[in-house]
This record gives C-alpha cells, structure tokens and sequence, in this order.
C-alpha cells in the first residue's frame, strides 16, 4: 500500500474511532496505534500520533460532557499525578523497547481490552447511584497506584487509558457511567500530553500524520460524544469488542511473519 492510500484510510478511520470511542469516555487510543501500525507506519509513529490523537478526541468529547455538567474535577484530578508520570516515562522508555515487544503488549492488550467490551454486552446494567461526594484516603492511594500504572501503559503504546478509567470509576469508585465517562476525558487529555511530551523527548513526531488525521478526530469525538446523551449503543460495544479482536489476530500475523 502506497503512503497516499495509507494517510487517506487513516483519516477516514480515525473519524470513525474517535466518533464510537468518545461514546464510552474513550480517546480509542486502543484502536488507534494498532490500525497505524496495520497500515504501515513505524510502531513509535504510530503511538506517538496515537496519543495527540486521543489528547484531540479527549478535549473535544469532553467539552461535550463539562457543558452538560458530566465531569467530575476533585476525583478527576486525583487521577492526575500518577497518570501524568507513568504517561511520560512510557513516552520516553518507547523507544528503548523492542519493537517486537510492544507488538506482542499490543496483541495481548487488545484481547484484554476486547474481552472487556464484549463482556459488557451481557453485563447486567445497575440503576445509576448518585455520585459519591467524598473519596476515602483508600481510595485515594489506589487511584494513584492504578493511574501510575494506566499512565506507563499509556505512554508505552499510545493508548489513552479510558477503556481502564471509566470501569474503575464505575465499579470500584461506584460512579454513574455517565459522569465517569466525563471525567475520563478529562483525565485522559493529562496522559495524553505527558505522554506525547515523553515521545519528543525520544524521537521525531509525523507532523503531516497528526494535522491530517487530527482534524477528523476532533469532528468525529465531538460528533460522538453528542450522539452518546441520548442513546445507549450496547451493539457497539460488542462490535468493537470483535474489532479489537480482528486487530490483536492481524499484529499477530505480522509478527509471526517477523519471526
């Protein structure tokens, strides 16, 4: 596949993802650096533009949800210190790793991460609670435990981290979908940044890459975070959950090509 016909299947799937992901509090980081890297471009390429991209769609479906009063700012930016530190030093330790390594983090990522989605199809939902008005200091020392850690991952391979976030706020925090897919926004726009300033510290960005697929991020995050206040897509998690499938069965193939 020549560039041309790479940077065109780009955008259009970029607008895609960033329209469904920022229906559920998601940058697709997940989706995006997997489909970069299935197209042709270099590994760090691809999760270095995958985190501006995540950073657009997070500050375009976030203000969505801030004008509907959906974010949550104390618990968000508990988030904040650890997320922001792993973010960096996995943007800036990326290119020290084996490229067949973050591949193999990929295919296993995306199973996870698949699986997770696709449980949530059949996932019994709960009447919403009301959102806690006060955090434990337990909870406060896990939520920088778990940010630190989504903040590495974050850096190591583009990914934004809502896919993690808003479980986590849902289950464990016992927030409303709803307001942990706001303030996951507003969290992951933190990781994203940390971790691309962690990439130019190491390598160079693709700058045509970012403002070409950028702007059919921030139409397509904000397009979909819009579509989310008024429908509940539960066939679209189990589509995604088969996509990220489809993509871990793909990077497997290329690297048992490698081999």
């Amino acid at each position: 596949m020549d560039m041309n016909s790479a940077l065109l299947l780009a955008i259009f799937f970029s607008f895609l993802i960033a329209f469904i992901f920022s229906m559920f509090g998601q940058g697709g980081g997940s989706v995006y650096s997997p489909l970069l890297i299935l197209l042709g471009y270099a590994v760090l390429i691809s999760t270095s533009t995958s985190l501006v991209l995540n950073l657009i769609t997070s500050i375009s479906a976030g203000y969505v949800f801030y004008k509907n009063k959906m974010i949550d700012f104390k618990a968000s930016f508990m988030f904040v210190p650890g997320i922001v530190l792993g973010a960096f030093v996995g943007g800036a330790i990326s290119k020290y790793i084996n490229t067949n390594v973050l591949l193999w983090l990929f295919v296993f990522f995306l199973i996870f991460l698949g699986g997770r989605m696709i449980y949530g199809y059949w996932e019994k939902v709960k009447a919403e609670e009301k959102r806690p008005k006060n955090l434990s200091m337990t909870s406060y020392v896990i939520i920088v435990i778990f940010s630190l850690g989504v903040g590495i991952v974050s850096g190591l391979l583009g990914v934004g981290g809502g896919i993690l976030i808003v479980p986590f706020m849902t289950y464990l925090l016992k927030y409303p979908t709803k307001f942990a897919a706001g303030s996951s926004h507003l969290i992951i726009s933190f990781s994203a940044l940390a971790g691309i300033l962690g990439h130019a510290t190491s390598h160079q960005l693709d700058y045509p890459l970012i403002a070409a697929t950028g702007v059919a991020v921030l139409i397509g995050g904000n397009l979909g975070a819009r579509f989310s206040l008024r429908v509940k897509p539960m066939m679209i998690k189990l589509g995604l959950g088969l996509l990220m499938w489809a993509l871990s069965a793909q990077l497997l193939l290329k690297l048992l090509g490698r081999l």
